[in-house]
């Protein structure tokens, strides 16, 4: 297999977000939540590089406590972007008593409840920026590969830098950026909520999930058939909404 080059990926990457914001919106700014995580942190990275970083808004959006919040802070200090912390937490409670009054939230509505009032708070700092906003969505081909994402939750945006990258390939290219901190590209990803992290959630590790994804390879029989089960049933979240076409 072509060893990755991150370098010039990297370089590839910023040039397609100078030329899509060109076509797009010009003297618009590059709205991004910031986790503390690779994603977050590698995709504003790369439009602090492409755009400047005057150009690049990142919001912090703790529900609550969020233990690790100093991480999103180093992120946004490390690149010298402008940013603002919203809570989300009001937010989240109120639709979740609402919608109990009619039904019971389950376990489901819980989870995805949360990112999908982050998507609706980026959406609503771009549109009140003065040059307007474009959200970014910093999904990876790995989670969007087994559905590991809230559908118009963290995987909606306006545009998506990292989706054709698998786990490795992204860490691989915060790597490359001295003013990353190196914990936080490497930094174990978890939602945060049951203590668990996201490869002792989906049973196999991302490591495996890359190699399959790019090499066919996959040793263990049913981890691949997991792979594939998932990979099949979210595969609507990637997908244009279907819509009937009149005849």
């Amino acid at each position: 297999m072509k060893e990755f080059d991150a370098l010039k990926v990297r370089g590839e990457i910023v040039e397609w977000i100078r030329e899509w914001f060109a076509e797009n919106g010009p003297k618009a700014t590059a709205v991004i939540g910031i986790s503390g995580g690779k994603d977050s942190s590698v995709t504003a990275a790369l439009l602090a590089e492409a755009l400047g970083k005057e150009r690049v808004f990142g919001v912090m959006m703790p529900q609550g406590v969020q233990p690790d919040i100093d991480d999103s802070i180093r992120v946004v200090n490390s690149l010298g972007i402008p940013h603002c912390t919203i809570s989300v937490g009001t937010g989240v409670d109120a639709v979740l008593e609402e919608v109990a009054k009619a039904i019971e939230p389950s376990r489901d509505a819980q989870i995805n409840t949360p990112p999908r009032i982050r998507m609706t708070t980026l959406y609503a700092v771009a549109a009140s920026l003065p040059n307007g906003g474009r959200v970014a969505n910093t999904c990876n081909l790995s989670e969007d590969w087994i559905g590991y994402s809230t559908k118009y939750g963290d995987a909606a945006g306006d545009f998506s830098p990292l989706s054709d990258l698998t786990v490795q390939e992204v860490k691989a290219i915060g790597d490359t950026y001295a003013e990353l901190p190196r914990e936080l590209v490497h930094k174990t990803p978890s939602d945060g909520l049951c203590g668990q992290t996201d490869e002792d959630k989906i049973g196999f590790t991302y490591a495996t999930l890359d190699r399959y994804i790019r090499e066919g390879i996959c040793e263990d029989e049913a981890t691949k058939a997991k792979i594939d089960r998932m990979h099949a049933l979210n595969l609507h979240k990637l997908r244009v909404i279907p819509k009937y076409v009149r005849k």
